[in-house]
């Protein structure tokens, strides 16, 4: 007879072993999460992103007592301005189109801090201040942008290298290629999970079952068809061939049987088992943006599916400090609209609409240096150098630009406005860790497309441009939840299921875009709170 468990995690990532942790911590003694994957695979895309969360703080005081990279000298020239509730709730919702559940987002919002606080010190997540993604140097000072401050140390792979300490810690088992394959119920209540182990189905009893298994950013026909036409070509940052060869074979099974499909199996995730196959969760109700995902500036030239070691080095988020030219030569984006964590996730659907699904980010000499390395050394990216505009552009052609003297135009023009509006403003300042307002706009000459904030002249020698395509980290269509508890609610009525809990990218919260940093917190914060009302179940 299989072990009982208290409450059994679908999921080795970030918000998964949130709900794990939390689960054993609130008393459930048997705790147990199960992953697809093969253990050298643990941690989902909590692994390949760059470790950032946003969170209500009071300024630089108030997060100091949490991150380890901060000396009391080094302290004195931070700048660091207060993130409010109404500046968070405000950015979700902002950058939603207003479509967010206001709810939902408050939830994450309101809990953010004191998550951020049980990471730190109960999980042991090690925080730092992010110096190089979200601060420049100005006038001799750190100077911190766009809300989110925090990262982890190592990145992605520091984060869920911390989660698999808290586990062994809290005496969590963890069964790897594990997939999920059936919810059972009785009386409308979770009474087990059926998985597969070794080759054999086997059903573990359990009064609590937590979701956390990811979107299906990783499926090109999943992606195609909620998407829609294009997006199959879309880089998946987290997946590679060994892992979707491995990881998705048990769950390519399931799909075979209930479609009943002769056809060869297809790629499918966990989360589309769950929500558009009858039998699994046949009443959850869905919710999110289903058209939506977080796409960001990818290199071109970086492998189809993933690169466990680089993981996102891949991306290239130096566009504010330039401009961005498609095939045809054209800017199609105001690289100046917001800071870089408010554009970065939606920029990548950009590009995958010009010709050919690529385009060409290009700066000069001025500001080539503050490039973040990570993304743009030489062992990461292939950098294109000229000393000319021109040569610049026949260099390009090699690559794909299609319209030499076009990108030349371009650039003119974009050259010309800059000084316009100097003209015009002459104690106007560049200052990248503001919206500094340097524009493309004067009453003397107008951009069609504007560059609203950062817009210095590209003309200082060598110029340097890279290729990038669009690159998919996770979708934003998921299951619905209560908020206080992370419980599933049925779409027959309107109510929990009882003993089901869903956290991470399978909760519908975003939509369009979103703040950088906010989807690793939400997964916490729902993590945590499904694991608590796990151990609720046990009395």
């Amino acid at each position: 007879m299989a072990t009982r468990y208290d409450c059994v995690v679908v999921g080795s990532g970030h918000a998964g072993s949130c709900a794990a942790f939390s689960a054993a911590e609130a008393g459930c003694k048997k705790v147990l999460l199960v992953d697809v994957c093969p253990p050298e695979w643990v941690g989902g895309n909590g692994y390949f992103t760059a470790g950032g969360f946003r969170t209500v703080h009071g300024g630089l005081k108030d997060l100091l007592p949490i991150v380890n990279d901060v000396s009391a000298k080094q302290a004195e020239i931070i700048d660091m301005t207060a993130y409010t509730r109404d500046d968070f709730l405000g950015d979700i919702m902002r950058l939603g189109g207003g479509k967010p559940d206001a709810v939902l987002a408050g939830a994450v919002v309101d809990a953010s801090r004191d998550t951020i606080a049980w990471l730190a010190g109960s999980v042991g997540i090690p925080f730092a201040f992010s110096f190089h993604r979200q601060a420049y140097v100005v006038e001799g000072r750190q100077k911190f942008w766009g809300g989110m401050v925090l990262c982890t140390d190592d990145g992605g792979k520091g984060l869920i290298a911390a989660h698999q300490r808290a586990l062994a810690r809290a005496k969590v088992d963890v069964w790897f290629n594990c997939p999920a394959l059936e919810i059972t119920m009785q009386n409308g209540v979770v009474s087990g999970l059926v998985v597969e182990k070794n080759g054999e189905r086997m059903h573990l009893p359990t009064r609590a079952v937590v979701l956390a298994a990811g979107g299906f950013e990783a499926s090109p026909r999943l992606r195609e068809k909620y998407l829609g036409t294009g997006w199959e070509r879309a880089i998946a940052h987290h997946i590679t061939n060994k892992s979707i060869l491995s990881s998705f074979t048990a769950q390519l099974k399931v799909e075979k049987q209930v479609t009943g499909s002769s056809s060869p199996p297809r790629l499918a995730r966990v989360s589309e088992l769950l929500l558009l196959y009858q039998g699994y969760i046949p009443t959850s109700r869905r919710t999110g943006d289903w058209a939506g995902c977080h796409s960001t500036c990818w290199d071109a030239d970086a492998p189809t599916q993933g690169d466990r070691h680089l993981t996102n080095q891949y991306t290239k988020s130096g566009y504010p400090l330039g401009i961005m030219v498609n095939s045809a030569g054209k800017r199609f984006v105001d690289e100046g609209e917001d800071h870089r964590n408010y554009t970065y996730a939606k920029f990548g659907r950009a590009i995958l609409l010009q010709p050919g699904g690529y385009a060409f980010q290009v700066w000069d000499s001025k500001v080539i240096g503050m490039l973040r390395k990570e993304e743009y050394a030489d062992d990461v990216v292939k950098r294109i150098f000229a000393d000319s505009v021109e040569e610049l552009a026949e260099k390009l052609a090699e690559k794909g630009l299609h319209a030499k003297d076009e990108f030349v135009q371009t650039i003119n023009e974009f050259n010309l406005a800059v000084k316009a509006y100097k003209a015009e403003v002459p104690d106007a300042s560049w200052n990248p860790a503001v919206k500094d307002g340097l524009t493309t706009q004067s009453s003397a000459k107008q951009l069609a497309l504007p560059k609203s904030n950062w817009a210095l002249t590209i003309d200082q020698a060598p110029f340097m441009a890279v290729k990038v395509a669009c690159g998919v980290t996770f979708t934003f269509g998921g299951i619905s939840i209560e908020p206080e508890t992370a419980g599933v609610i049925s779409a027959k009525t309107g109510k929990v299921i009882p003993g089901l809990f869903c956290t991470g990218e399978m909760v519908g919260l975003f939509h369009g875009n979103y703040p950088g940093g906010s989807g690793l917190t939400a997964g916490a914060v729902f993590g945590r709170r499904a694991g608590r009302e796990a151990a609720k179940l046990m009395a």
